[in-house]
Parts: C-alpha cells; sequence; structure tokens
C-alpha cells in the first residue's frame, strides 16, 4: 500500500513538473508569428527599399524599389507588387507576388515571365527577400533553445532560437534559423540554408524606427555564406499606409498599372 502511494505521488510530482515547463516553455509558432508582426504592418501599406551591393566594403551595385503589399484575407500570407525606380534603365518594371506565383514584367517588351524566389536580384537579396512575407504561414517552426547572441548593432540580447522547416518548395528557403529577441519579439538575426544543407547567407535586422505604428527595422545586412566580404543592403524608408487596389495583384493588369 504505501509503495503504491509513493509510485502515486512521484507519478503526481512528475505530472507537476512537466505541466510546469510546458507552460513555461513559448510556444515556436507565436514566437515567429509575434517576430513577423514586428515586420510587417497590419494594413496594406507601401515602402521603399533601396538595395545596395558591397565587395571588401567598396560598394558595387545599387537599386531602389517600392513595395506594395497588402495581406490576402484567406491565406493571411502577403500579396506584394515591386515597382522597379532606380537605376533609370529599369524604372517602370514590374514584379508581382500573388500567392506562389511570382512574374515580372517589363513594359518596353510588354512581356511578363514567370521568377523563382531563390533567384538573385541584387547581390544577395533574392526575389524572395523584398517581397512582404509572413514567415510564420510558411515554415513550421521548432523551439532550438534560448541563446545571447550579437544583435546588427553588437549588443547583445537574449533571444529564442528558432528551426525553420518549409511547408512547402515553392518558398525561398529550404530551412532558416531564426533567433528572436526574447524580451521584444524583434527578429534579431537568420541564417538561411539551402536544401543540401549549405549556408547561403546570413542576414541581421537593425536599425529600428517608429514605422506605421510600431519599432520596426529599417535595415537587414546580408553576408554571404562562404565570402564575408559580399555584402547586401536592405534600406527601408518612406513607410506609409496605402489603399492597394485588389486589381493591382493581377498578371493581367500589370500592362495597366499606374503608381498614383
Amino acid at each position: 500500500m504505501k509503495r503504491t502511494h509513493a509510485l502515486r505521488s512521484a507519478a503526481l510530482a512528475a505530472w507537476l513538473v512537466f505541466t510546469a515547463l510546458a507552460q513555461a516553455a513559448p510556444d515556436a509558432q507565436t514566437i515567429l508569428a509575434a517576430s513577423d508582426a514586428v515586420r510587417n504592418p497590419p494594413k496594406p501599406f507601401a515602402v521603399t527599399v533601396s538595395l545596395l551591393e558591397y565587395r571588401n566594403s567598396k560598394q558595387t551595385d545599387g537599386n531602389t524599389l517600392v513595395v506594395y503589399s497588402k495581406a490576402d484575407d484567406a491565406s493571411g500570407q502577403y500579396r506584394s507588387l515591386i515597382r522597379f525606380v532606380a537605376p533609370q534603365r529599369d524604372a517602370g518594371k514590374l514584379m508581382l507576388k500573388n500567392g506562389n506565383d511570382l512574374w515580372f514584367y517589363d513594359p518596353s517588351s510588354q512581356a511578363s515571365i514567370r521568377l523563382s524566389p531563390q533567384q538573385r536580384l541584387l547581390g544577395q537579396a533574392s526575389n524572395g527577400d523584398v517581397v512582404t512575407v509572413n514567415l510564420a504561414k510558411d515554415y513550421k517552426a521548432e523551439l532550438l533553445g534560448e541563446e545571447d547572441v550579437a544583435d546588427g548593432e553588437r549588443v547583445t540580447r537574449r533571444s529564442y532560437k528558432l528551426g525553420l522547416a518549409a511547408v512547402s518548395p515553392d518558398v525561398t528557403y529550404h530551412r532558416v534559423e531564426m533567433w528572436v529577441d526574447a524580451a521584444s519579439s524583434r527578429p534579431i538575426k537568420a541564417r538561411f540554408f539551402a536544401e543540401s544543407g549549405h549556408l547561403l547567407k546570413t542576414a541581421y535586422y537593425r536599425k529600428y524606427q517608429p514605422q506605421l505604428g510600431r519599432e520596426r527595422p529599417t535595415e537587414v545586412v546580408i553576408i554571404d555564406g562562404l565570402d564575408p566580404a559580399w555584402v547586401t543592403v536592405l534600406r527601408y524608408s518612406d513607410y506609409a499606409w496605402r489603399e492597394v487596389p485588389d486589381a493591382w495583384f493581377q498578371r493581367d493588369y500589370l500592362p495597366r498599372f499606374k503608381p498614383e
């Protein structure tokens, strides 16, 4: 009888410990969704993105885009229309992401072609890096632990380390490791991997500023996975709430698009 009571007490104690740990451990998908909310405004918006490519600390290329984004009511994932502004040779070109479809439109030829989100746009920035994305919709997150990690300003932050696995083959990266600030849900750092396991690039989210209702990163520094001297910087400016018509996200509408 005493043995049975002792076993029950041990089982109860183990269950209480398990329950306490389960309640204390944050949900990985919730952490990822919270970091998405830091990066992405909740209503339709426009933002200017400047891309700068550096090799050995010297700028070698650059372009400027305006991104119009709006979340799809059904999927929760963002649709984006990207207008090329500079350099002049690219001005007026468009890129459209609607669902898993990505299209490039050149007004000079009036032709639209299908793109891959993995294709490079400039330097280490791929097409998929400049469209607005809710990672929690495209990846299954796993909490790998808590770590102290240096952010893009070289300040040490207590963070959750997440492992992200793609839920479909159409996403930009097969696997991602992401560090999210445990106190603020800010994305700090991410490492992006190919299906082979090869490290493609490392990104730092930095220069947080108040934009459209909360502090958001206004700069992302991307470092090549093999050559750390090859760096691409994405700078975000001119955030604005913007009515974005659904017609803008139709491929057939691209030849008629007018930004204003």
